[in-house]
């Protein structure tokens, strides 16, 4: 619930991309546990998908905010 509200209010973008990465740990988390505790790999995929959701977001946040910096230099 708290990186649910981090992400809603912020302030800035970095914070918000703390949070959901925070959140997109847990989520991890909770499906590689699901998947240990049933002895499965049915959700291995929207493990892997969710797990790349993550990487690809965070290097598009990373690379927007290193442009805003050049350019308000």
């Amino acid at each position: 619930m708290l990186t649910v509200w981090r992400i809603i209010t912020g302030p800035s973008i970095l914070d918000r991309d703390v949070a959901s990465d925070v959140l997109l740990t847990l989520v991890i988390c909770a499906l590689g546990a699901e998947m240990a505790i049933n002895h499965h790999t049915r959700t291995l995929p929207v493990l892997l998908i969710v797990a790349a959701i993550g990487v690809f977001g965070s290097i598009s946040i990373a690379r927007f905010v290193a442009r805003r910096d050049q350019e308000g230099r």
